[in-house]
């Protein structure tokens, strides 16, 4: 069942997906969470690992990442709709985040932070391998539409173990999508957001048991920076 801060935080980053454009203030959040100012930015911190200035910065980012690359928009509206009436501003942001800036992440058309060559000299072939794994069990929050969009779920996961005190006991956070989008409406894309535990961490609503069954496994390993360093949430 959740508990009291949990339900606050989740009101927070479901206020933060669904008004991008809007006031996200320390204050504003704070009012959501129905917190003091200090208590909230205390709390949030504590049970996140992150800012909630940092989480604001993060989503809106994303969700510029998503529409550069998705859509034709004039890179001024991009930012606008992402709580950045100042273009210049949007554009020192985006380019720290990103290591692009937004004009060159939109020409490249791919969702990632870095490209490949600059991070690997060289062909860009990576060793793959065949290996047996066991089967996993998740926490998992599900997620329903585009698969850009899963973020909201990793966001209300994290509001939800952090809360419970379970982010000890969590694994490696694990993305699973069941529908292929050459042949499913993007509205209709399944997925869910997860981290690995053990059968001994309780699962309560809004946490789902997912689990991956054991196999082989076609397993590409990546070595070198993905992205800049970011906080864990």
């Amino acid at each position: 069942m959740a508990n009291d801060y949990e339900r606050r935080l989740t009101r927070v980053v479901e206020h933060i997906h669904d008004n991008p454009d809007g006031d996200l203030s320390l204050d504003r959040l704070a009012e959501v969470a129905a917190l003091s100012r200090f208590h909230f930015h205390r709390v949030y911190h504590a049970m996140t690992g992150e800012t909630a200035a940092n989480t604001v910065r993060r989503m809106r980012l994303h969700r510029a990442a998503v529409a550069l690359v998705q859509g034709s928009d004039p890179l001024a509206v991009v930012a606008r709709r992402v709580g950045y009436p100042n273009l210049a501003s949007f554009s020192r942001a985006f380019a720290d985040a990103y290591q692009a800036t937004p004009t060159a992440f939109r020409k490249r058309g791919e969702l990632r932070p870095v490209p490949l060559h600059l991070i690997r000299k060289g062909p860009l072939m990576f060793p793959v391998s065949i290996r047996t794994d066991p089967a996993r069990r998740l926490a998992a929050v599900p997620h329903k539409g585009p698969y850009p969009e899963i973020g909201r779920a990793f966001e209300r996961l994290g509001a939800t173990i952090g809360p419970r005190g379970l982010f000890p006991q969590m694994g490696h956070m694990v993305g699973v999508y069941y529908d292929s989008p050459a042949d499913t409406a993007a509205a209709d894309l399944r997925s869910h957001a997860g981290f690995e535990c053990g059968p001994q961490v309780p699962l309560a609503a809004p946490l789902e048991e997912v689990t991956l069954p054991g196999g082989r496994h076609a397993v590409l390993a990546f070595k070198g920076p993905l992205c800049r360093p970011a906080r864990r949430l």
